[in-house]
């Protein structure tokens, strides 16, 4: 059976997106698979669970509504919080006009933003405040 072993993700410049993920999720760059290997790519530290991401280097332009997106979760840390630390990295809020009014049984709030690419990523979370989405 297959699995997935890494994302690779559409960017301009691969050295700032590849600062930008490995610091938003806490990741570290692969080392050189051989001399000259300048293909960015972070993982998670070693014994640490997760999907490793490629930075891709492309000139296609940004997609407003990508058919592919990450789902990020905050984990223990409020949701506001965990965004305001990615936009302090770097990352962008998007005005998302298709936050539901009332989430659906046991969905998380969430906040979409972009990367410092433009790619839009998802981060749900819990909220101590009372604002459900956006």
């Amino acid at each position: 059976m297959s699995m997935i072993e890494q994302v690779s993700l559409g960017v301009a410049d691969d050295r700032r997106a590849g600062r930008f993920w490995a610091a938003a999720l806490g990741y570290v760059r692969r080392p050189p698979r051989y001399p000259g290997d300048e293909w960015i790519v972070v993982e998670p530290p070693p014994g640490t669970a997760g999907v490793a991401l490629a930075m891709d280097v492309s000139e296609s332009p940004v997609s407003e509504f990508p058919r592919t997106h990450l789902d990020l979760d905050a984990g223990d840390r409020d949701l506001d919080e965990e965004v305001d630390r990615l936009i302090g990295l770097g990352a962008g809020r998007v005005d998302w006009p298709y936050y539901p009014a009332e989430p659906e049984p046991g969905q998380l709030p969430y906040v979409v933003l972009t990367d410092t690419e433009g790619n839009r990523f998802c981060v749900s979370g819990h909220r101590r405040a009372g604002t459900l989405f956006g």
